[in-house]
């Protein structure tokens, strides 16, 4: 390997900014801000909008949407004027 030309590869902690769930993994990204975890280590801090703990594939609480009705609505909406 080439030396200086490749990222800091560390153990980082990604943050679910909607149900405040945190991991430790390992990453090449940076960040200004640092977190203490449970173990006693400060480590960098990523947060994220959705992780396994918030979207809806994996809590099991999908929403589906009524595309027949959507549909219907519209064909209804537009028949008219043809």
């Amino acid at each position: 390997m080439k030396k200086d030309i490749h990222p800091e590869y560390r153990e980082v902690v990604f943050q679910d900014t909607s149900s405040d769930f945190k991991f430790i993994t390992r990453s090449t990204m940076s960040s200004n801000e640092t977190i203490t975890m449970e173990d006693g280590k400060t480590y960098p801090v990523i947060k994220v909008e959705v992780s396994s703990q918030s979207h809806p594939f994996y809590t099991g609480k999908n929403m589906f949407i009524d595309t027949a009705g959507r549909v219907e609505k519209f064909r209804s909406r537009y028949a008219k004027k043809a």
